[in-house]
């Protein structure tokens, strides 16, 4: 690392400009190529599954997703000729749109059932050729467009269903600008100095657009959902500033201990640069361990989020001592170089706050521990009740078309008919379909069923549907619940005689889609907590480090859950929040937010450790390394935390309810992580175990490789009063 800073220290305007034109490079042709996200994914071997599959082979127009157009009269009724006739003609050319393979229109026989009973609302329903991930956004604009139209004083048109939910997404733009000025008002606050905020910010903002810009075009080469790169910012935002703050944090204290800005920057990037490498590649690591789960849509937010993490550990390795050697000593401010210049050099980590605080915690480790532990066994209650599932239109911002529609069919209809499952039936002779038709009237008697329709049989005959709609809404336990009963009680006592009966549609895609990725999980976890737990081995040579850090993650992790289920699955504060009511955690997120968290608090750990084991390798006295490392990345660790917090909390309020789980509980996490584990937990846990913390058996000492996150070893500190004596009294 020293070689690379030095040379990009003295060659700071070329590596200045090399930064600048790969980022106009990338915007340049992703610009010209453009982008094409896809939300396609497949779950093979589920029911859902087996029914579209099976609905394809006889219904290949009719085959995909089935979305609504609400019709509400604010006067009169829509049975009206004139409503009649407008929507009929808006109903024909919905028909002819690109990827629209059937339109049910209330105004037919088989459509009686689509007008209320007091004749106020109506449905149309708009079924597609694929699954909503699938489709072309163009195509569903159209259908939106041709709708909209007749919008007027007397008619209300909303429009409803998992493909129109794809183009009820705000932007994401204001919550990043929000959380890059809430983080340059805290390194404001921080250094004291405008340069040395910025410079932080300048990595971030420029790893961001470079990533951003490289998702896109990756987008032409595999399957990337149209959410991978909000979280892929979401996460680049927090670690670019982050890291960037480490290494400028080390850059300002070697220049006010005496050393000149070139010997400072690559001291710099030689300890704090090297645990940023480390831990950018945990968080990597992580990220890509998504990839075991095997699921399209979840690969595609591994890939983005490394992408971003990868290019805001290229910015922090180059471009950052670039800009100290552009800013020379104006990355302190003019009374800390005042100071320096009058009163000499100076360490600033061996006294203050924080060095009193870590001597606090070194004389009751106990009490502490077992303090912050219970906190956190607090906090974690609430995860032992998490539901997954998918949150439905009815937690949607109140100004959407979406919820709209939710509601008036809500209303009109009961809460079921917002989320319909399909019964797709495989019938080869005439017992077959007596049995599907014995079925039906089964389904109906069935609790939680408000009613039942099969259409006539068409084609051939050897292919039926069923639309079964429950008494209760798409997110709802009870929903699940019939799902099941369904698929293991009802139907199979009527597959006797060659019927094959499958239960699909979107609420039971969701369902199968949170079983799935629930089946997976603890394989998931054990991968990440092994391959973190191999790495801070490597690094820092001990068999307790990565064990206690493993407890401390999980620890972080379970507490973090437990505030997203009292907040969105039991309602505490979602509303407040704007998203919706109580609801079900959505199913891909403890895959999505373990990865982070794991890779996250990683980075904590690496900052922390790595600087208790550098002073533990000059001193050998456990007790001063806790002490030293502690007093001197607290503040830089606190003001970290804040600012992830900052950037993390901003995306919470965007409108849009999974981006807010993320929100918040990243944002919970890394608050616990940082002022309750790695304020409390691993100093006064390292100060119990003493020299222990340092063990590794001589086999395997002898066997992993020799990787060094503190740099070449540098002269021990001259010991400090108070950091030598705090604790011993």
């Amino acid at each position: 690392m020293s070689t690379l800073a030095r040379w990009c220290f003295r060659h700071r305007y070329v590596v200045i400009a090399a930064w600048l034109l790969v980022l106009i490079a990338l915007g340049a042709t992703s610009s010209i190529i453009g982008s094409s996200f896809s939300n396609k994914f497949t779950l093979p071997g589920t029911e859902s599954t087996k029914a579209n599959d099976l609905l394809a082979t006889q219904f290949k127009n009719g085959s995909g997703d089935s979305d609504t157009i609400v019709l509400h009269a604010k006067t009169g009724t829509v049975t009206d000729p004139q409503v009649k006739a407008d929507v009929t003609a808006m109903l024909a050319k919905v028909a002819k749109v690109p990827e629209v393979g059937a339109v049910g229109s209330p105004y037919t026989a088989e459509g009686e059932g689509q007008i209320s009973r007091n004749r106020e609302i109506a449905y149309a329903t708009v079924t597609f050729t694929g699954q909503s991930q699938s489709l072309k956004t163009a195509h569903i604009q159209q259908v939106v467009d041709l709708g909209s139209a007749l919008r007027s004083d007397r008619l209300q048109v909303e429009f409803g269903g998992a493909a129109i939910s794809q183009l009820d997404k705000p932007s994401t733009s204001s919550s990043e600008a929000i959380g890059i000025v809430a983080a340059a008002i805290v390194m404001l606050f921080a250094f004291a100095s405008l340069l040395a905020a910025a410079i932080p910010l300048i990595a971030a903002v420029l790893a961001l657009g470079s990533a951003i810009f490289s998702i896109d075009l990756l987008t032409h080469v595999m399957s990337i959902g149209t959410i991978a790169p909000i979280i892929a910012a979401l996460v680049g935002l927090g670690v670019g500033i982050d890291y960037a703050l480490f290494i400028v944090t080390r850059h300002r204290n070697g220049i006010r201990a005496g050393m000149t800005p070139e010997e400072s920057a690559v001291q710099a990037m030689d300890t704090s640069g090297r645990a940023v490498l480390f831990a950018g590649g945990t968080v990597v690591i992580a990220m890509l361990g998504l990839l075991i789960l095997g699921i399209r849509f979840l690969t595609g937010v591994g890939l983005a989020a490394a992408i971003m993490v990868a290019f805001a550990v290229a910015v922090a390795s180059t471009l950052l001592p670039a800009l100290f050697g552009a800013f020379g000593m104006k990355v302190l401010s003019r009374r800390q170089r005042k100071q320096l210049a009058q009163d000499g050099p100076s360490d600033i980590d061996a006294s203050g706050a924080w060095a009193r605080w870590a001597a606090f915690v070194q004389k009751r480790p106990v009490p502490l521990a077992v303090g912050a532990t219970v906190v956190m066994a607090v906090l974690i209650v609430p995860f032992f009740a998490l539901r997954l599932g998918s949150s439905d239109a009815g937690n949607n911002a109140t100004d959407t078309t979406t919820r709209k529609s939710y509601d008036l069919l809500a209303t009109a209809f009961g809460p079921g008919y917002n989320g319909p499952l399909l019964l797709v039936a495989k019938v080869p002779d005439a017992q077959a379909a007596t049995d599907f038709s014995n079925l039906q009237k089964a389904i109906e008697t069935v609790p939680g069923v408000a009613s039942t329709f099969a259409p006539p049989a068409a084609g051939s005959g050897t292919v039926r549907t069923m639309q079964v709609t429950p008494t209760t809404s798409p997110e709802s336990a009870k929903t699940t619940d019939l799902i099941d009963r369904l698929r293991d009680r009802v139907i199979p006592a009527y597959e006797k005689d060659g019927l094959t009966v499958y239960v699909g549609g979107q609420t039971a895609i969701y369902k199968d889609f949170a079983s799935v990725l629930t089946g997976k999980l603890p394989l998931f976890i054990a991968i990440i907590v092994i391959l973190g737990g191999l790495l801070l081995m490597l690094a820092f040579r001990s068999l307790l480090v990565p064990l206690t850090a493993a407890v401390m993650n999980l620890l972080s992790a379970g507490a973090a859950f437990g505030v997203v289920v009292a907040i969105f699955q039991w309602g505490w504060g979602s509303s407040a929040l704007g998203a919706g009511s109580a609801g079900p955690v959505e199913s891909f997120l403890p895959a999505m937010m373990l990865a982070i968290l794991f890779g996250l608090s990683m980075d904590y750990e690496v900052f922390l450790v790595s600087r208790i084991h550098e002073e533990w390798v000059h001193t050998k006295d456990n007790t001063l390394a806790v002490r030293r490392g502690q007093a001197g990345t607290g503040r830089v660790i606190t003001a970290a935390a804040i600012i992830m917090i900052c950037v993390f909390m901003a995306f919470v309020f965007g409108g849009q309810r999974v981006i807010a789980e993320f929100g918040v509980g990243l944002a919970s996490a890394i608050l616990l992580d940082a002022l309750v584990v790695r304020t409390i937990l691993v100093p006064a846990v390292m100060q119990l175990f003493g020299k222990w913390n340092w063990y590794l058996p001589a086999a395997v000492d002898r066997v992993l490789p020799h990787v060094s996150v503190e740099g070449p070893s540098q002269p021990p500190t001259e010991d400090v009063p108070e950091l030598a004596t705090a604790g011993r009294s």
